[in-house]
């Protein structure tokens, strides 16, 4: 009579080629196998193994085991507080793309404009979040368009900064030729001059989207209704340390399921960065 073992030994070598040839496996494959994500899955081991052989109180230090079951049991209040947050950040976000890309281009077109404004631009992005954030809690009070403010308002400058420079690095021959065949101005500037700029734009866009969602947690811990930031601040409160960790990792994972949008929106617009490269020059 076969038993588990054995059906394992005679099924897995006639289903293993099968299931490589998926179309899902392809896909999944590379993500598994990716340098970030076997960091990230060994430094996840190394701390469970850590806390399991040290034992430091939960208060202080939460294996990543307990903070997803701590996770799972709160999941009825961190799941509403986690749509606010995100709802807060995608929305301040894209205010902040289209904005900020408008700005820099309008800045772009005036010299004396950029000569006044880059500098305090380049400045405005060291703005410490805890010494303006009250200001708008007077302004908007508790309510979740405060924070979408909040978060336009600290993205918008990477972006600004990076159009502007993005715009001021395009080569003056690119220009000479599209007006040399006809083009109007307005046509170079947006079909010439943000295509070559466009990859450092999207520098400018990723830079803000690092940190959108921890803007918008920070801004509601000093006051807000909902969201991630009261939910944190509820847990200090309590010394409940897996559920500060849990509200963390939501961050993170946010952010970097924003990451990836932003790559493949330009990807799907601009092209991966090799295609930029000369093919004449290899």
């Amino acid at each position: 009579m076969l038993n588990a073992r054995s059906c394992a030994v005679i099924v897995v070598p006639i289903l293993a080629p099968r299931i490589t040839e998926m179309p899902c496996f392809k896909v999944i494959s590379p993500a598994l196998t990716n340098p970030i994500t076997m960091t990230v899955v060994a430094l996840l081991l190394i701390w469970q193994v850590w806390v399991d052989a040290a034992h430091p109180p939960v208060t202080m230090v939460s294996s990543p085991t307990q903070i997803v079951r701590s996770a799972i049991i709160s999941w009825p209040t961190l799941w509403p507080a986690t749509c606010m947050t995100f709802i807060e950040g995608v929305c301040g976000f894209a205010i902040a793309c289209v904005l900020g890309v408008l700005l820099g281009i309008g800045i772009h077109c005036s010299r004396t404009a950029y000569a006044a404004l880059f500098p305090l631009l380049t400045a405005a992005q060291t703005l410490p979040l805890i010494s303006i954030a009250p200001l708008f809690l007077i302004w908007f009070g508790f309510e979740p368009v405060g924070k979408i403010v909040i978060v336009a308002v600290f993205a918008i400058f990477p972006i600004v900064v990076q159009t502007m420079r993005g715009l001021a690095a395009v080569p003056a021959f690119y220009d000479d030729v599209a007006m040399t065949c006809g083009a109007s101005r307005a046509w170079t500037l947006f079909h010439v001059d943000l295509r070559v700029a466009a990859r450092q734009i999207f520098g400018g866009v990723r830079v803000s989207a690092a940190y959108v969602f921890a803007t918008a947690a920070t801004a509601e811990y000093l006051g807000a209704r909902s969201g991630l930031g009261i939910w944190l601040q509820a847990a200090y409160n309590s010394f409940q340390t897996p559920r500060i960790f849990a509200a963390t990792f939501v961050i993170i994972i946010m952010t970097g399921l924003l990451l990836l949008a932003v790559h493949a929106v330009e990807r799907l617009t601009i092209g991966a960065p090799a295609d930029d490269d000369d093919p004449d020059a290899q």
